[in-house]
């Protein structure tokens, strides 16, 4: 399975065929799960990238595997399976975190719509998560002061979305933090032509050229651990 496989989570049988037939068409991987267990089981153990979750079920229900789902698979999108008549619900599972809902009875087309947008998405979102995951974890080796690994991370970060400032900005920390202002400078200046206005590269831009140079104070751009 793939972040461009769907899974299909309903104690109904028919449900489950339904749902996989309509999504034949996209011609990508589909997978099913008879219960919120089994459908936690499998998230566990491999990407998704949409989930199309049926609210009342046996045992764990659908909102049940919502709560848990950040903490799981963050990336996943999900759409709730819902009667008809019942939006309230679905308007409380979304506050919960799904992007959408389906009612039954399902018109294949509309399925097909929402699974192949949500896909196209997924993609952006699960890059964006990767980029944020890497920061967090250069962010930690910064606190320990492990330098080498920080900036392997930052250049991980920025392998995956070079337009972003945070993680040239979090380079130049870790150069100048070593001792190296003129490369600092370099990537301060490389995260303002991202994002003019993003303010932890101006205020270190700043500083790092002004004269006399004061060495404390650098902004990594993320809150301290009180």
């Amino acid at each position: 399975m793939s972040d461009r496989s769907v899974l299909i989570v309903d104690d109904e049988e028919n449900i489950r065929l339904t749902l996989a037939m309509a999504l034949k068409k996209l011609n990508i991987p589909v997978d099913t799960a008879s219960s919120g267990e089994e459908a936690l089981a499998k998230l566990a153990g491999r990407p998704y990238g949409v989930m199309l979750l049926d609210l009342r079920m046996p045992g764990i229900g659908g909102m049940e595997v919502l709560k848990r789902l950040p903490e799981i698979r963050p990336e996943v999108q999900a759409v709730v399976i819902t009667a008809y008549g019942t939006v309230e619900v679905a308007v409380e599972a979304m506050k919960l975190g799904a992007v959408d809902f389906l009612q039954k009875p399902f018109d294949p087309e509309e399925v097909r719509e929402l699974v192949s947008a949500l896909l196209d998405q997924s993609r952006e979102r699960r890059r964006g998560l990767e980029y944020d995951n890497y920061l967090a974890l250069a962010f930690k080796r910064i606190r320990k002061g492990e330098w080498d690994t920080a900036r392997i991370y930052g250049h991980k970060a920025i392998s995956l979305d070079p337009d972003r400032p945070e993680a040239f900005n979090l380079l130049g920390g870790v150069a100048e933090a070593r001792g190296n202002r003129l490369e600092a400078e370099k990537h301060y200046r490389a995260a303002l032509a991202l994002n003019p206005s993003y303010q932890p590269a101006q205020k270190n831009l700043e500083r790092v050229t002004s004269r006399p140079y004061t060495p404390l104070g650098i902004d990594w751009g993320f809150p301290e651990k009180k």
